[in-house]
């Protein structure tokens, strides 16, 4: 099952608590067959077959393709040059 790092589950609760985002929402990771890769958007729900993990009120929707995808990954968050966070998947440490 996907993880989180400490400073991803701290960005995403920063995300989903700003003003424009969704109430009780969460942060949903869904395949882009278009752009070849996966996306990242603020979401309300899950949808009907989404997989939630919820850690430490960190709340991340996958859809079925991205939770097979990503089911033995890390998810990060780290900043950018610009001071920008972006977030990188990782491989799991063991």
């Amino acid at each position: 099952m996907l993880t989180m790092t400490e400073k991803a589950v701290t960005e995403i609760r920063n995300l989903t608590e700003l003003p424009e985002a969704p109430q009780g929402g969460g942060v949903r990771i869904a395949t882009d067959p278009a752009a070849g890769g996966l996306t990242m958007s603020l979401a309300a729900t899950p949808a009907d077959d989404d997989t939630v993990l919820d850690t430490d009120g960190a709340r991340l929707f996958l859809d079925s393709t991205a939770a097979t995808l990503l089911d033995d990954k890390t998810l990060d968050a780290v900043a950018n040059p610009d001071g920008q966070t972006q977030f990188a998947i990782a491989e799991q440490s063991t």
